[in-house]
């Protein structure tokens, strides 16, 4: 990924208004709520695969 990915809204209020912050990599502030928030991407889901229990059964 080249540039950054932005959050396009808080995760607390909602506002919109968000600057990144000079904390860590991913890192965002809202300034609405005064609130510091943090992103990390975790991974890719694989599609189709569902766990299931001894007896077949989807979990």
């Amino acid at each position: 990924m080249s540039e950054r990915a932005a959050p396009f809204y808080c995760p607390y209020c909602g506002d919109e208004d968000l600057r990144p912050s000079e904390q860590s990599h991913g890192a965002w502030e809202c300034a609405a709520c005064n609130r510091a928030f943090q992103l990390k991407f975790l991974g890719l889901l694989a599609r189709g695969l569902r766990h299931t229990d001894a007896g077949g059964e989807q979990i």
